[in-house]
C-alpha cells in the first residue's frame, strides 16, 4: 500500500500522480506498488514539487507497520524516538 499527500502542488505533479496512482481526496494519491516503482515515484515528486510539501506513507517491516518520508516545509516533521518514527508538531511562527 502507498498513499502520498500533496499540498501546493503544480498542477504537471499532480497530473503525474494521477496517472500511476488513485487520487480519492483532493491530493491524496494511492496505490500499490513495489518498493523500486515508489521511489522512482518519490523521485519524481522530490523534482516537482517546488514551493509545496508532500508526505509518503507505505507498508513497512517495521514495529509500526508502516514508514513514511516528508518533503517540504510543514509544522508536522517526522521524529524517530526510540526505533519509533513519530510526528513532532512545530508552532505557527509568529509575525511581527
Amino acid at each position: 500500500m502507498l498513499v502520498i499527500v500533496v499540498e501546493n502542488a503544480p498542477p504537471r505533479l499532480r497530473g503525474r500522480l494521477a496517472a500511476w496512482l488513485v487520487e480519492v481526496r483532493a491530493g491524496v494519491y494511492v496505490g500499490n506498488y513495489s518498493a523500486r516503482t515508489r521511489e522512482r515515484i518519490w523521485g519524481e515528486v522530490k523534482q516537482a514539487l517546488g514551493a509545496g510539501d508532500a508526505v509518503m506513507v507505505w507498508r513497512a517491516p517495521t514495529d509500526q507497520g508502516y514508514d513514511f518520508a516528508t518533503l517540504g516545509e510543514n509544522r508536522r516533521m517526522p521524529l524517530d524516538f526510540d526505533g519509533l518514527k513519530l510526528v513532532c508538531f512545530h508552532p505557527a511562527k509568529e509575525e511581527a
